[in-house]
């Protein structure tokens, strides 16, 4: 898969309120199962299980099954798309504010 397939994957599966809570609250309070999550959710079982595939989907969550339950746990590089892009776009914002700096200073 192209890096702007899995960045665009990644972006569309964040965009979704309910996914983003979901892996939110897999990535601050460790593996859960299914039920765990449906429990403060909000949403049926159903609506979990599918956001969760398309979690699994894009790269952001593992499972790992025991016995009949199965434990859901954020990915650490799942999110490394979006970092990459974050980093691409902060060095050029940064490389534009220093030259205004470099303006500003030279204009007082």
């Amino acid at each position: 898969m192209s890096e702007t397939t899995s960045r665009d994957r990644l972006f569309k599966t964040l965009a979704d309120p309910s996914r983003r809570a979901i892996y939110e609250r897999i990535a601050r309070g460790g593996a859960q199962t299914v039920h765990a999550l449906t429990d403060r959710s909000g949403i049926s079982q159903p609506a979990v299980s599918k956001h969760l595939g398309v979690l699994k989907k894009a790269g952001l969550v593992a499972d790992e099954r025991s016995g009949r339950e199965t434990r859901y746990s954020a990915t650490p590089d799942g999110l490394a798309p979006l970092l990459d892009w974050m980093k691409h776009y902060g060095t050029f914002w940064n490389k534009h504010l220093d030259e205004l700096e470099n303006l500003l200073n030279r204009i007082d």
